[in-house]
């Protein structure tokens, strides 16, 4: 079936999510079932981007990464130590009344970041806390566990695990999500700098529970790129299960873009941008 695509002129959830779709050959998918997948998709983005923050934030004297520092995140931020230097803690304060990050994104509330040891380390782990934090007041909620499952040096490879999260969008509405991913660093190992990292999420599901009951599976289908540079995944698939969802996330050619195009199962398509 032909894909066709055009901008509807309605925010569908937040300041940052947009949905684009075709009303032709689309009678059995909703705009309620496109903003839960969106939601999913920014529940996953902002899982990245505190990730990049709590790598960013604890740069200087755990990773090796030397030429980039926290001066960049609009925080403030205070560490402490035990003896003996771990744990380590890190908090990133964005203030009540919030700043806006490099991406022009509004950030409020605080950061906990916790190291048991180097993030470069086999078996380190980076524990990342939301505490009263939003992003374009997008209420979050959660925590990230990073742990390090390196078995081979020159592969770094680490989990994500996201327990208790929890989104709250303007309107109140609420979509709670977990889920783990496995990520490898194919690109950038060598060098002083996070810029010309380039990450590969290569299996891993999570599941996002909207308010009304229903609930989004996505799980990897293809590889997911993610440029440590970019604010969003650049390639690979999702597979999309739930309510009458069923079908493909693709997020393109590796373009640091906010495009992703959702194809169902028979073979409507949906241009979504974040």
């Amino acid at each position: 079936m032909k894909k066709t695509a055009f901008f509807i002129a309605t925010i569908c959830l937040t300041a940052f999510l947009y949905v684009s779709c075709s009303n032709d050959h689309n009678e059995n998918t909703t705009t309620t079932d496109l903003t839960d997948l969106g939601v999913s998709i920014a529940v996953d983005t902002s899982n990245e981007m505190d990730l990049n923050t709590g790598l960013l934030v604890s740069t200087t004297s755990t990773t090796g990464k030397t030429t980039e520092t926290s001066a960049s995140v609009c925080a403030t931020i205070t560490v402490t130590t035990t003896e003996g230097g771990y744990p380590k803690v890190f908090t990133a304060d964005f203030g009540t009344a919030g700043c806006k990050d490099d991406n022009n994104l509004t950030r409020k509330g605080k950061l906990k970041i916790t190291l048991t040891g180097p993030v470069t380390t086999a078996g380190s782990k980076m524990t990342i806390e939301r505490i009263d934090y939003s992003i374009n007041n997008l209420k979050l909620e959660g925590t990230i566990e990073y742990t390090n499952t390196t078995t081979v040096a020159t592969i770094p490879q680490w989990t994500r695990k996201v327990s208790n999260g929890k989104l709250t969008d303007l309107q109140g509405k609420t979509y709670t999500n977990s889920g783990t991913y496995t990520t490898r660093q194919t690109a950038g190992v060598d060098t002083p700098v996070f810029s010309d990292n380039v990450y590969e999420i290569t299996e891993g599901t999570h599941t996002v529970t909207g308010t009304n009951g229903n609930t989004l599976t996505l799980t990897v289908k293809e590889p997911l790129i993610k440029k440590y540079s970019c604010l969003f995944i650049s390639k690979g698939q999702l597979k999309i299960e739930g309510g009458i969802l069923n079908g493909v996330v693709d997020y393109g050619n590796n373009e640091c873009d906010a495009i992703y195009t959702y194809t169902h199962e028979n073979g409507s398509s949906f241009t979504l941008s974040m």
